[in-house]
């Protein structure tokens, strides 16, 4: 084994970056679907359409509520470890 080797985990380095593209860009997916609900339910309500201002509400609240939880757990295994 080289020195390298020892040093380095590269199995770990590639779950690593792997986890991290994983949560970054899933993480940039919910946000923007929470942009999107309020944008949409913004426009559903001046059109009159309640229902579909209803849903793209929650779209917005549900995708609000998994970036606070994502961000919350993100601090927490940081600061765990």
């Amino acid at each position: 084994m080289t020195l390298a080797a020892t040093i380095i985990d590269a199995h770990a380095l590639l779950q690593l970056l792997y986890a991290s593209v994983i949560a970054g860009v899933g993480i940039c997916v919910v946000y923007a679907c929470a942009v999107v609900g309020v944008t949409r339910s913004n426009e559903r309500r001046r059109a009159h359409d309640h229902r579909a201002a209803t849903l793209y509400g929650a779209l917005a609240s549900v995708a609000l509520a998994i970036c606070v939880v994502a961000i919350v757990a993100g601090i927490t295994i940081m600061a765990t470890k």
